[in-house]
C-alpha cells in the first residue's frame, strides 16, 4: 500500500529512470552518472537509539542543538533543522489503559526528485549531484531563506550562528568514495538502509509484503512512488501508521509545481494590459 493519492504526469521534463520517473541526475547535466543512491528507512525495526543522530553530527561536524527533553516524549531534538539532519521521532500510542505501542522513525531530508528548494535558490548554492541527491554549498549560500519556505517537509533551515541554510547531504563526501553514509553505517538494526534507489524500492516492496503476510495490515510505503507530488523521493520510508502520525505530510507536492502556469497567467495579463493601454492611446489620438 502506498500512501500518496496524488497521481499525475511528471512536473519536469527529462530523461526517465528505471521506474519510469524523472532521472534527476541526467536532467541536471550528468549524462553518464552512477546509479541514483538513497535511503530506505524501515520504521518497523527502529529502536529509537539515536545512533544515527550522533553519527550524523560527528561525521558532518553539525553543532549541538539542545539536549533538553521536549516534555512530550523521549525526543530531545523535536524536528529536523539546520543543526538536526537526522531526527528520531518517538510516538507513543495508547489505545486504552494497559495497551500501548511505541512508533519510532528516523526522519531525514527526502532528496526529492522534484526539489522546490533547488528550484528557488537564487545563487545556485543548492545543487544536484551525480548521485541524484541535493546538497547545499555553504560557500555559495547567501542565507536568503527562500529554500526554507519552498520545502514541503520543513527539512531545510537557516542556522542562527552563520545565517546559512543547512540540511542532510546524504554524506556526499562519503558516497563519492564508495562509503556508506554515517547514519546508515551506525544503525544497529538496519532500519536505515543505503544503496541504489532501484534496489531499495524492490527491497521495500518485499519487506512490505512480509509485514502484510504477518498481519501488519497498516504497514505502508511513503514517498517511494515516482508518480507522487514530488516525483518520488531519494529517501523513502516504510511506516506502520498514517504519515501524519509521524509528523509527515500525507500527500506532499513540490511547491514550485504551479510556477510555469502562474507566469503564463502573468504574461497573459501583462499583454492584455499593454494592448488595452495601446488601444486607449490610439483612441485619444484619433
Amino acid at each position: 500500500m502506498s500512501v500518496s493519492t496524488h497521481r499525475r504526469a511528471p512536473f519536469a521534463n527529462g530523461p526517465a529512470d528505471a521506474a519510469g520517473g524523472l532521472d534527476p541526475a541526467a536532467s541536471s547535466g550528468y549524462p553518464d552518472h552512477p546509479p541514483r543512491m538513497g535511503f530506505f528507512t524501515d520504521t518497523s525495526v527502529c529502536i529509537g537509539c539515536k545512533a544515527c543522530e550522533v553519527a550524523c553530527k560527528e561525521w558532518n561536524a553539525v553543532p549541538e542543538d539542545g539536549i533538553e527533553l521536549t516534555g512530550m516524549s523521549y525526543d530531545n531534538t523535536g524536528s529536523l533543522g539546520a543543526s538536526t539532519w537526522r531526527h528520531v521521532a518517538f510516538v507513543e500510542q495508547i489505545t486504552k489503559p494497559g495497551e500501548s505501542r511505541w512508533l519510532m522513525s528516523s526522519d531525514v531530508c527526502k532528496h526529492c526528485t522534484e526539489a522546490g528548494c533547488l528550484d528557488v535558490c537564487p545563487t545556485g548554492a543548492l545543487m544536484r549531484t551525480e548521485f541524484g541527491t541535493v546538497v547545499v554549498q555553504d560557500d555559495v549560500c547567501n542565507g536568503c531563506g527562500y529554500c526554507v519556505s519552498a520545502c514541503p517537509f520543513g527539512v531545510i533551515d537557516r542556522r542562527q550562528s552563520d545565517g546559512g541554510a543547512h540540511k542532510c547531504t546524504l554524506c556526499y563526501d562519503r558516497i563519492g568514495d564508495g562509503l556508506t553514509p554515517a547514519c546508515a553505517k551506525a544503525c544497529p538494526t538496519e532500519s536505515i538502509q543505503f544503496g541504489p534507489l532501484d534496489e531499495l524500492r524492490e527491497r521495500a516492496q518485499l519487506r512490505l509484503g512480509d509485514l502484510h503476510e504477518a498481519g501488519v495490515a497498516d504497514a505502508r510505503l511513503y514517498l517511494n512512488d515516482p508518480r507522487d507530488g514530488i516525483g518520488g523521493a531519494g529517501a523513502f520510508f516504510l511506516l506502520l501508521d498514517e504519515p501524519e502520525t509521524y509528523g509527515l505530510p500525507p500527500d506532499p507536492v513540490v511547491t514550485t509545481r504551479d510556477l510555469p502556469r502562474m507566469w503564463r497567467h502573468v504574461a497573459t495579463a501583462a499583454a492584455a494590459l499593454g494592448a488595452a493601454a495601446l488601444l486607449s492611446g490610439l483612441g485619444r489620438q484619433s
